[in-house]
């Protein structure tokens, strides 16, 4: 029987894989010291991204599993 992989912490918590199985993240910036920041900028960083390919592919072998 073979062994299993590890799940890597800090990436399952971060990034969730969708349906078609491409890697979703939230975006950044959006924690504190919002009164600097345009609302243009806040809009755009509220809503989630997908992860380019490049990196999706380092990704899924952080998150086998998920």
């Amino acid at each position: 029987m073979g062994n299993k992989m590890k799940t890597h912490s800090g990436a399952k918590k971060r990034f969730k894989l969708t349906g078609t199985g491409k890697v979703k993240y939230k975006q950044a910036k959006m924690r504190h010291i919002m009164t600097k920041k345009s609302q243009s900028m806040k809009r755009k960083a509220r809503k989630g991204a997908i992860l380019n390919a490049t990196d999706s592919v380092r990704m899924k072998l952080l998150i086998p599993y998920a």
